[in-house]
C-alpha cells in the first residue's frame, strides 16, 4: 500500500499532560489507511511554578513538520489534533506565516480549543499556553486567512469542557476566509471521546462507545479522499 498521507498527532490534556488515548490508538487508525504517522509530545507545563509555554509547541510542531517533509516522499502532511493538541495544529494552521514556520497542508481538528474569550474558552489550556498575555493572539478564530491550510473538524454539541463554540468559530472564519472545511458536530458524547471505540473508552469519566461518533475516522478518511488530488494539483 502507498503512503497517502503523512499525519502528526497532537494529543489533547490542557497543555498539562498527554492523554495517551489520543496518541497511539488514533496512530493506528490513520495507519490503517494507509497514512504515515508521527506523535509529537510536546512540551506541556507541568506546574503552576512554571510559565506559560508560549510559542515553544508550536515551534516543535513546525519541526516535526519539517522533519517529515525530508521524509514523506512528497506526500501531503496533516496535523491532527485532540482539545489542546487541536489548539496547537489550529495555532500552526493559522500563525505559520507570521511566525516563519513550516505550513501543514491540512488541518484535523477534533474537539479543539481554539478561542481565549473568558466565555467560550477552556480556561486551564488557556492558562498554561498563555497567562494573561497575548489572549488575542491564541484566540484562533481571529487569525484565520487565505494562507491557512484547509480543516476536517468534529465536535458533540454536548461537549462542556470545551465548547462546540470553539469548532463553530473556526469554521465561520475560514468560510470567510474562502477556506475548504468540513465540519460534523454530534449531538451527544462528554468531551475527550478519541475514538469513541471499546479500545479507548473511560467509563468513569462518561467516555463510552459511540457508533455514531465513531463514525468521524471514517469521514476524516473521506475527506483525506477527497482534499489528496486537490492538494497534489495544486503543487
Amino acid at each position: 500500500m502507498s503512503m497517502k498521507a503523512a499525519v502528526i498527532i497532537c494529543p489533547g490534556g490542557a497543555y498539562r499532560h498527554l492523554s495517551p488515548r489520543e496518541s497511539e490508538p488514533v496512530a493506528r487508525a490513520f495507519e490503517a489507511m494507509g497514512c504515515k504517522t508521527s506523535i509529537l509530545r510536546y512540551t506541556i507545563r507541568e506546574d503552576d511554578a512554571t510559565p506559560p509555554l508560549g510559542l515553544e509547541p508550536v515551534r516543535q510542531l513546525s519541526r516535526r513538520v519539517g522533519e517529515l517533509r525530508e521524509s514523506a516522499d512528497g506526500a501531503p502532511i496533516f496535523v491532527c489534533g485532540f482539545s489542546a493538541g487541536g489548539h496547537l495544529a489550529a495555532t500552526l494552521g493559522v500563525h505559520w506565516r507570521t511566525l516563519g514556520l513550516n505550513r501543514p497542508d491540512g488541518l484535523i481538528l477534533c474537539y479543539p480549543v481554539i478561542t481565549a474569550e473568558p466565555e467560550l474558552c477552556n480556561a486551564e489550556s488557556i492558562e498554561n499556553i498563555t497567562g494573561a498575555d497575548r489572549r488575542d493572539f491564541f484566540s484562533l478564530e481571529k487569525h484565520v486567512t487565505p494562507d491557512t491550510p484547509p480543516a476536517f473538524l468534529w465536535h458533540t454539541a454536548a461537549d462542556r469542557d470545551v465548547p462546540v463554540e470553539n469548532s463553530l468559530l473556526f469554521a465561520t472564519a475560514m468560510k470567510r476566509a474562502g477556506v475548504p472545511f468540513e465540519l460534523h458536530v454530534y449531538p451527544f458524547g462528554e468531551h475527550g471521546l478519541s475514538l469513541a471505540n471499546a479500545e479507548v473508552e473511560q467509563p468513569e469519566k462518561g467516555r463510552l462507545p459511540d457508533p455514531h461518533v465513531a463514525g468521524w475516522i471514517g469521514e476524516c478518511e473521506a475527506w483525506l479522499n477527497q482534499m489528496l488530488p486537490r492538494l497534489a494539483a495544486s503543487h
